[in-house]
């Protein structure tokens, strides 16, 4: 079995041999600024450096660049972290050796002269001293250093600049009292390397892991598409693969990523005609033959593995792109909105938590949307004949909590648009009477979303399913509409009959789908409306996508944090296998309201027709 960390012992091991301490493996760091690398507390106390100190780095390649230090726990001993813009002025990427020595007396500037790079400025006038540059150095006193190149954010756009000069030279730190000179041309990018290309800290989703993966190693990336491949000429599909292969060959190392490769590679029941066969064969031959070349390295993505022909799972690693969570989710709109000016009434963590099923691309839209927004409430202030906008105006833009919450009333999880889910906006008060219902609906389900590891620490699980039976029109659909507003879950109403097909296992797949669905939607109340229409007796037709209801059920992991309700009006006619423990072994009978709830109804209805 090859061990995971056999490249870090590798590296650690020629460190370790040289006896170099100043000598340091560079590992990526979270932190936006250009200015800081991170060092362990141990690594500081051996180079008797302290926080804050000022360092020369200098790279494999020769390159020097100067930077604060600061201190993490979770920074290794012989590791330090620094952003993509430091390694970027280094030209080093993750995992290379950069030695650190420690400047004394570090001259404070008196001028610097800086200019902004052609392509990053594209579209946008003004005065870019006093909106990028002074509140960048503001922020902190900085070291700079003649060529290296800094990225700033500002005004919904980064903008990346060269330092030109320093006085002294050929490095100085920037006060409050450095002259900054920002005048003439911007330079065109030679040699430069863009700070705006894909790297780790962008991450989102399956298509840009791939190019940040790339970027970091400096690969070069063949990027196949699964729809472009199919042709109906006859020979032209298989013609499309190995000229990809050979010219990834010939520009080693090369990644070579094959996006929806279940459209080129589907399962034998699935396939329509010949043509997928030979690209199987075809694509099958061509992975053999790279086994022998160790420099390039195939990757592919799809988003319907269940689909993809099996004798084609034969990559050396799986990897599940889930749904991010909630930290994840804030992690990735403090990406998007960093080149936005944003209000004081804007919580991201807030935003984050109301974003269940979202994905980076879906908050990236969603950032996208609430920016638009602010500009609609503003274009009396801008001039849309011009083909350039003032950066000054650009910066007057403050994207506020409105207009996420605009942005959000417009937005749906990418993933769920086939499926009605919806933001329930019903509470407890909305319900009148059914008072013990409402009580036991909070001690079991809320108490569940709430609290799911006290259930562990009793070597317990939390329930997985309430079956709601009762008369029509009692409020079964109501209650599990407030007591998922009441548990900030997402709401999924499912009709059953609709699940039945006519088509042989098209009403399992639908099954398999809502919850799949559900799990990306989580935390999510998944509602079965009209259970008795297929959880009756056995023996029909509606067998298949009964059972498969049952082995998802029993698949329904704590985890999950997916809660199922059935609602019935016959409980008769329900079979017994879906009321087990485990499965909807909570019965709840929604009784007709009595005197009090009948009056409270009429009461809040004639209330809405008057608007009184």
């Amino acid at each position: 079995m090859v061990d995971p960390n056999k490249e870090d012992q590798y590296a650690t091991a020629i460190l370790n041999r040289n006896e170099r301490p100043n000598h340091l493996i560079i590992d990526n760091a979270i932190n936006d600024d250009n200015s800081v690398v991170i060092l362990s507390q141990k690594k500081m106390d051996e180079l008797q450096l302290f926080c804050g100190a000022t360092v020369l780095l200098k790279s494999e390649k020769h390159r020097e660049t100067v930077c604060d230090i600061d201190i993490s726990v979770l920074c290794p001993i012989n590791r330090i972290q620094m952003n993509h813009v430091v390694r970027n002025n280094l030209r080093a990427r993750l995992g290379d050796i950069v030695s650190i020595q420690g400047l004394k007396d570090v001259q404070h500037g008196k001028h610097i002269s800086v200019l902004p790079i052609d392509d990053t400025v594209q579209g946008i006038t003004g005065n870019l001293l006093k909106v990028y540059l002074k509140p960048y150095f503001a922020e902190a006193d900085r070291p700079v250093r003649e060529g290296d190149v800094f990225i700033v954010h500002a005004a919904m756009h980064a903008v990346e600049f060269k330092v030109i000069k320093t006085e002294p030279s050929p490095y100085c730190i920037v006060t409050s009292r450095t002259i900054i000179h920002c005048d003439g041309d911007p330079i065109k990018r030679e040699e430069e390397v863009s700070l705006n290309e894909i790297g780790y800290d962008d991450i989102g989703g399956k298509s840009l892991i791939a190019r940040a993966v790339a970027n970091e190693i400096g690969a070069f990336l063949f990027l196949i598409n699964g729809l472009e491949i199919v042709s109906k000429s006859a020979g032209e599909s298989e013609s499309n693969l190995p000229k990809t292969f050979e010219e990834a060959k010939k520009k080693v190392p090369a990644i070579i990523f094959i996006d929806k490769l279940d459209v080129i590679a589907p399962k034998r029941e699935k396939r329509h005609d010949e043509i997928e066969h030979r690209i199987v064969l075809q694509l099958l031959t061509l992975m053999d033959d790279l086994q022998q070349c160790s420099h390039v390295i195939v990757m592919a993505a799809t988003n319907r593995p269940n689909s993809v022909n099996p004798a084609l799972r034969r990559f050396y690693l799986e990897i599940d792109i889930g749904i991010p969570n909630a930290v994840d989710r804030e992690e990735i709109l403090r990406i998007h909105t960093k080149n936005m000016k944003l209000g004081d009434d804007v919580n991201l963590v807030q935003i984050a938590n109301e974003t269940h099923g979202y994905v980076g691309a879906d908050l990236a839209s969603l950032c996208s949307k609430a920016a638009l927004q602010q500009i609609r409430e503003n274009m009396d202030v801008m001039d849309l004949q011009q083909d350039t906008i003032d950066v000054e105006v650009l910066n007057a833009l403050v994207v506020t909590k409105k207009n996420f919450r605009f942005a959000l009333n417009q937005s749906k999880p990418s993933a769920l648009y086939e499926i009605v889910v919806e933001k329930s906006r019903t509470t407890w008060k909305d319900i009148h009477g059914l008072e013990n219902v409402k009580r036991e609906l909070k001690e079991l389900i809320e108490y569940n979303f709430a609290n799911p590891n006290e259930f562990l620490e009793f070597d317990k699980t939390s329930s997985s399913g309430v079956l709601f039976y009762g008369p029509p029109g009692c409020g079964k659909t109501l209650l599990e509409k407030a007591m998922a507003n009441e548990c900030d879950a997402n709401f999924i109403l499912v009709k059953v009959p609709e699940l039945l097909t006519m088509w042989f296992e098209e009403s399992e797949a639908n099954v398999h789908d809502v919850f799949d669905k559900a799990r990306q939607a989580a935390p999510c109340v998944l509602f079965f409306y009209g259970l008795d229409s297929i959880a009756k007796s056995r023996g029909d037709a509606a067998d298949r996508a009964f059972n498969q209801i049952l082995i998802e059920m029993d698949a329904m992991l704590v985890k999950n944090n997916v809660f199922i309700i059935g609602a019935t009006n016959r409980p008769d006619i329900i079979h017994s296998a879906i009321l087990r423990p485990g499965r909807l072994n909570h019965l709840i009978y929604i009784q007709l309201p009595n005197d009090q709830s009948r009056m409270n109804i009429i009461m809040v209805s004639g209330q809405l027709i008057t608007g009184n």
